[in-house]
C-alpha cells in the first residue's frame, strides 16, 4: 500500500526519526542541497551556456537564478522520484530555520510531485517521539517568504562573490582569488587588528607588588596574608597597561615608575608602618548568562572547549541529528515552558530547591538581524537526559559540547549567585615623605546560586576578576604588618588576535552575518588562504591586505560594518514582505531608480566608473617603514600568494611563517641583507667548487658549484626533512651531494644495490648484471648515508610490498579523534606533514608547529578537512548498495508475488539499505547546510 514519504537533509536524522514513525512511513535524505547554482562552467548545461553563465544570474532578466542539480546528487534525485512514485503523500521536513525552508522548496521544483499528491511542510525543533508526532499532526504549508530571503542572500552573495568585484580583484592583485559579502568584512576585522599591532609600540613600565598582614601582638596568631599592589603615589594613580596609547605615550596625570624608581621607592618604604586606611563594602550579585544561542555556543566551546566554530557546530548537529537537544542554528535565547518546568525539576533534584527561583527566567531579547523565533540550544526532550548517561552514547566531542549546553540551560534557570564584595585601600609614608597606597579586593560569595553548576575549572576567568578571593577582617585604622615589598615589571602588550571565538562574537555585535553562517565563514576565510592559525590567533596573510586594501580605497561600502549589517536588515524585510527581491537586487547592482526611472551607481557602475583608477603597484604594497636612507620598504603578496620584500630594485622573500606584525623594519633589512646565491657552506676539497644552501620552488637544497652560462647545470641535492637551510653544515651537505651512494653487491646474483632519495621516499634499488631491477623503501632518509650492505640485503629478503605499505613511524602521536574515536598521528608525507587517524588525512597548515601540535588542532585539521572534502567514495557506495539492494528485491519480488508484495519488498529494501548505507555516508556526506551562503567564491 501507498504511503507517505518524508524527505529530511541527513541521513543521521533520517535514521532517528524513522525510528519513532515505523515502517508504516518511508524516511529518506536529500543528503543537503541536491539543487544550486552551478559550481563552476562545466556544470551549466548546453542549452543554457550564455554570457553570464559563470555568474548564472541573469541580471538584465529580473536575476533569474540558473539552478542545476549537483552532478553526484542526481543517483539522489532518481531515487527520491522512485520513493515519490510509492507514497500517497508528501512531507518536507527539512531544517526550520531560511535553509531549511530552501532546501524544501529546491527538492518540491526538482520532484515536481502530481498535484494530487498532498504535499506538506514539517517543522519541528528537537527530534524527540512528541516533537515528531506534533509535526506530523500539525504540518503547515511552505513559507514563500523565507525561500525569497534565502534566495535573495543566495543571489546577493553569488553576485558579490562571482560578479564584476571578484573579477576586479583577481585582475588587480591575483588569479584565484575571491571576495564575498560576510567572508571580507571578516577578514577586514582581522587586517585591521593586524594593523593595529603592526602599528603598537611597547611601554615598560613598573609597580610594587605587597604582602601584608594583620598586625598582631604577644602569642597571637599571625592573621592570614593578603596580597595588595601600588596604586597611587603622592596623590597621582600609579600607570598601569591601561593607560598607555599605541604609541607607547603614558597618558597626563599619571605617574610612570622606572626600575630604578620602584627599586627605590620599595627601598624607602622598608620599615615604614602601614595602615589600612579605608575599606569599601558593596553587595555582590550575579545573574546567569541566558541560554545559548548558535553564536554563544561557538564562543563558549571556543573559550572552554578549545573547539573552532566548525567543529563545534559538527559536534551540535549529530547531538541534534540523534535526538539529544534542540535545534542548533537559532537566533532566540527563549525557554519553552517544557524546557522550562524540565530545568526546574533537574536542578530541585540535584541541587536543591534553595537554588531554584521563584518563578521561571524568561530570556525575550533577541539578537541584532536575528532570524526566525526558535528556541534557545537546549537538551531535547520533556526531561534532560544527564551528561553522563549521554557521554556513553556519543563521541567525547559531542559528549563536552551535550554537557556545556545542559550547564548552560539549567544555570540559566538558577538563582542569582550573591555575596559582598570588600575594597581596602591601605597606605605608608616612606622614610623621604613620599604617600603610597596599595589596593586589594575580594569577594565573598554567600550564596553560589548558578555558578554552583556553570563555574567550574575550565571557565575562563577575566584578568582582574577577584571573585572567591579571600581577605582576612580588615577595619579601617588596623595597623598591617609588612611581610614582603616587591618591585615588578610590565610591558604593554598590543591588541590580541582575534580567535575564531572573539571574531564570532564581534560579527555578532556588528550585526553581521548569520550565527548559522558563522562556521563556514571561519572555515572559508583559512581555506581561501587569507587568514592561518598560530596557535588559537588568526593572523592575515599579505595578500588579505592587498585585498582588504583594493576594497577600502575604492568599494569601501562593501567592507563597512554598517553597511552589511544594514543589508541583513533588507533581507529581513524580505522575509517579512516589507521588500521584494527583484527591486532590491536592482538597486544593489544597477543602483536606485531616479524620476525618470533610469537607474544610477550600484555595484556594476562601482567597478566600472573605478576599474581604471586602480593602481596594481600600490594596491599591492603594504608599508613596513623607512631603512636608514628613508627608503621606503613593502611587503609584496606576490601573484602566486609567496609574499616578498621590496626596496627599490631590491627584493627578498618573505617566510612562510612570519607573522605581518613580526616584520619590522629590522627584520625587513635582516632579509634584505640576507645572500640572494643562497648560503655558502664552503668548498668541497675534491672539486674546489663552492656548496651552496638554497631555498627552491620544491623545496630547499643544496648545489655543488654556480650555473655557468653555456655550461652543464650544477649538481644538486634536496635536504632531508630534518634539516634546514640555517643549520645545515658542510660536511652535511657533502653528504647529500654524495648520493645515491652504492651500498654494495648481492653476493647470490652480482646485483648492485644503491641508496637513492626518490620522488615517493628513499629506497634501495638493486640492479643485476643482466640488467634485472629490484627495490625496497627505507623507512627514513637518514638511512641512506647509514645503511649497510647486511642491513640491505636483509630488506631484499622480505616480501616486496606495494609502495606506501611499508609505512614511516609516526613523527607524532595524539589524543583520539573527537568524531571517529581513532587515535591521530603526525606522519610525513609526499606534500609535507600531516595528521591522519586512519580515515582521514589532513595536512598542516602555515603556523602549524609538529612540536607545539595539539590534539584540539589536529581534530580541528581532521574536521576541516571533512567538511571541505567531496565525500565521493561513501556517496558512491550508498547510491552503489541502494541501487542493488532495490534492483535484487525488485527482482525477487516480481517472480511470483503480487504487485503488491514486490512494492513492499522494494520499499522495504530501499529503507534498509538506505539506514545501512547511512551509517556511512553520514560521516562524510555535507548534512544540512551547503556551507556555499556567505563564503564567497
Amino acid at each position: 500500500m501507498p504511503s507517505p514519504l518524508v524527505i529530511v537533509e541527513s541521513p543521521a536524522k533520517a535514521r532517528t526519526i524513522a525510528g519513532f514513525l515505523g515502517d508504516d512511513v518511508v524516511v529518506e535524505s536529500s543528503v543537503g542541497h541536491i539543487r544550486d547554482l552551478p559550481r563552476n562552467a562545466a556544470e551549466v548545461p548546453e542549452a543554457h551556456k550564455r554570457p553570464w553563465e559563470i555568474l548564472a544570474v541573469d541580471v538584465e532578466n529580473d536575476f533569474k537564478p540558473l539552478y542545476v542539480v549537483h552532478p553526484d546528487k542526481r543517483a539522489k534525485v532518481r531515487e527520491l522520484r522512485s520513493l515519490l512514485k510509492e507514497a500517497d503523500e508528501l512531507y518536507l521536513a527539512t531544517d526550520e530555520d531560511r535553509e531549511g525552508e530552501a532546501i524544501a522548496w529546491h527538492l518540491l521544483e526538482v520532484l515536481n510531485p502530481p498535484s494530487s499528491m498532498p504535499v506538506k511542510r514539517m517543522v519541528f525543533h528537537e527530534i524527540t517521539p512528541s516533537a515528531i508526532a506534533e509535526a506530523v499532526a500539525n504540518p503547515r504549508d511552505l513559507d514563500r517568504r523565507l525561500v525569497d530571503a534565502q534566495e535573495t542572500r543566495r543571489l546577493l552573495d553569488r553576485i558579490y562573490g562571482y560578479g564584476p568585484v571578484a573579477d576586479t580583484v583577481r585582475r588587480k592583485i591575483g588569479p584565484g582569488l575571491s571576495v564575498g559579502r560576510v567572508q571580507s568584512v571578516a577578514t577586514r576585522l582581522v587586517v585591521d587588528r593586524e594593523r593595529e599591532r603592526m602599528r603598537f609600540r611597547s611601554a615598560d613600565y613598573w609597580d610594587i607588588e605587597g604582602t601584608f598582614a594583620a598586625a598582631t601582638t604577644g602569642t597571637e596568631v599571625a592573621a592570614r596574608s593578603f596580597g595588595a599592589t601600588l596604586v597611587q603615589l603622592e596623590g597621582l594613580k600609579v600607570a598601569t597597561g591601561k593607560d598607555f596609547d599605541d604609541d607607547g605615550a603614558a597618558r597626563p596625570g599619571v605617574a610612570v615608575l622606572d626600575e630604578p624608581g620602584a627599586r627605590t621607592l620599595a627601598a624607602e618604604l622598608d620599615g615604614a608602618p602601614f595602615a589600612v586606611r579605608s575599606v569599601e563594602r558593596k553587595p555582590f550579585r550575579r545573574r546567569p548568562a541566558a541560554p545559548f544561542i548558535t553564536s554563544t555556543l561557538q564562543q563558549e566551546a571556543g573559550r572552554k572547549l578549545r573547539l573552532s566554530s566548525g567543529v563545534t557546530m559538527q559536534a551540535a548537529q549529530g547531538l541534534y541529528e540523534n535526538g539529544y537537544i534542540t535545534y542548533m542554528r537559532t537566533d532566540s535565547t527563549t525557554l519553552s515552558e517544557t524546557a522550562l518546568r524540565a530545568a526546574r525539576s533537574e536542578i530541585g533534584r540535584r541541587f536543591g530547591e534553595q537554588y531554584v527561583p521563584d518563578a521561571p527566567r524568561h530570556y525575550t531579547k533577541k539578537v541584532k538581524n536575528a532570524q526566525e523565533a526558535h528556541e534557545a540550544i537546549r537538551p531535547a526532550g520533556d526531561s534532560f537526559r544527564s551528561p553522563e548517561e549521554v557521554a556513553r552514547e556519543v563521541s567525547p566531542t559531542q559528549a563536552k559540547v551535550y554537557e556545556l549546553i545542559w550547564k548552560r540551560t539549567l544555570a540559566s534557570q538558577m538563582t542569582d549567585a550573591t555575596g559582598e564584595t570588600v575594597s581596602v585601600r591601605l597606605g605608608a609614608t616612606s622614610t623621604r615623605g613620599r604617600d603610597v597606597e596599595f589596593a586589594t579586593s575580594g569577594t565573598v560569595i554567600s550564596h553560589q546560586g548558578f555558578r554552583l553548576v556553570y563555574i567550574e575549572d575550565l571557565d575562563e576567568v577575566d584578568e582582574g576578576d577577584d571573585t572567591g578571593r579571600q581577605l582576612p577582617p580588615l577595619a579601617e585604622g588596623d595597623a598591617l604588618d609588612v611581610l614582603e615589598l616587591v618591585p615588578s615589571g610590565h610591558r604593554t602588550n598590543p591588541p590580541a588576535r582575534y580567535t575564531e571565538a572573539s571574531l564570532v562574537k564581534r560579527l555578532e555585535e556588528l550585526g553581521v552575518g548569520r550565527p548559522s553562517t558563522y562556521a563556514s565563514i571561519m572555515n572559508t576565510i583559512q581555506d581561501r588562504g587569507y587568514v592561518w592559525k598560530k596557535g588559537a590567533a588568526l593572523v592575515p596573510a599579505f595578500t588579505a591586505f592587498a585585498v582588504i586594501n583594493l576594497l577600502e580605497q575604492h568599494f569601501p561600502d562593501l567592507v563597512d560594518y554598517a553597511f552589511t549589517a544594514r543589508m541583513e536588515d533588507d533581507l529581513d524585510g524580505i522575509a517579512s514582505g516589507d521588500e521584494e527581491v527583484v527591486p532590491y537586487l536592482a538597486d544593489f547592482y544597477f543602483g536606485p531608480a531616479d524620476a525618470s526611472g533610469q537607474r544610477h551607481g550600484g555595484l556594476k557602475g562601482m567597478v566600472e566608473r573605478r576599474l581604471d583608477e586602480i593602481d596594481p603597484a600600490e594596491i599591492n604594497s603594504i608599508p613596513i617603514g623607512l631603512d636608514p636612507d628613508g627608503v621606503l620598504i613593502v611587503a609584496k603578496p606576490g601573484r602566486q600568494g609567496s609574499p616578498y620584500l621590496k626596496r627599490g630594485d631590491d627584493t627578498a622573500s618573505i617566510p612562510d611563517a612570519l607573522a605581518p606584525d613580526e616584520l619590522t623594519v629590522d627584520k625587513a633589512l635582516e632579509l634584505l641583507a640576507a645572500p640572494k646565491g643562497g648560503r655558502e657552506l664552503g668548498v668541497d676539497p675534491a672539486t674546489g667548487l663552492t656548496v651552496f644552501a638554497k631555498t627552491g620552488r620544491f623545496g630547499p637544497y643544496v648545489q655543488l658549484g654556480e650555473l655557468v652560462d653555456g655550461g652543464e647545470k650544477p649538481k644538486m641535492a634536496s635536504l632531508f626533512q630534518t634539516m634546514t637551510v640555517e643549520r645545515i653544515s658542510l660536511d652535511e651537505a657533502l653528504e647529500l651531494l654524495s648520493l645515491p651512494r652504492v651500498v654494495g653487491v648481492d653476493p647470490t646474483d652480482g646485483g648492485e644495490i644503491t641508496a637513492l632519495n626518490g620522488r615517493y621516499g628513499p629506497y634501495l634499488q638493486k640492479v643485476t648484471p643482466d640488467g634485472k631491477k629490484d627495490s625496497r623503501s627505507l623507512s627514513n632518509e637518514e638511512q641512506l648515508l647509514t645503511v649497510t650492505v647486511e642491513e640491505a640485503l636483509a630488506l631484499f629478503a622480505q616480501p616486496k610490498m606495494r609502495r606506501g605499505q611499508q609505512a614511516r613511524p609516526p613523527l607524532k602521536e595524539l589524543g583520539n579523534d573527537p568524531v571517529s574515536g581513532r587515535p591521530m598521528i603526525v606522519k610525513d608525507g609526499r606534500f609535507g606533514l600531516y595528521v591522519t587517524d586512519g580515515e582521514t588525512n589532513a595536512s598542516l597548515r602555515k603556523g602549524d608547529d609538529l612540536e607545539t601540535l595539539t590534539t584540539e588542532r589536529a581534530a580541528e585539521l581532521l574536521q576541516i578537512r571533512r567538511e571541505t572534502a567531496p565525500a565521493k567514495r561513501a556517496k558512491k557506495a550508498a547510491k552503489g548498495a541502494t541501487k542493488k539492494a532495490a534492483k535484487g528485491a525488485t527482482k525477487k519480488a516480481a517472480k511470483g508475488a503480487t504487485k503488491k508484495a514486490a512494492k513492499g519488498a522494494t520499499k522495504t529494501a530501499a529503507r534498509r539499505t538506505t539506514k545501512k548505507a547511512a551509517k556511512g555516508a553520514a560521516k562524510k556526506a555535507p548534512a544540512g547546510s551547503s556551507g556555499a551562503d556567505e563564503s564567497g567564491t
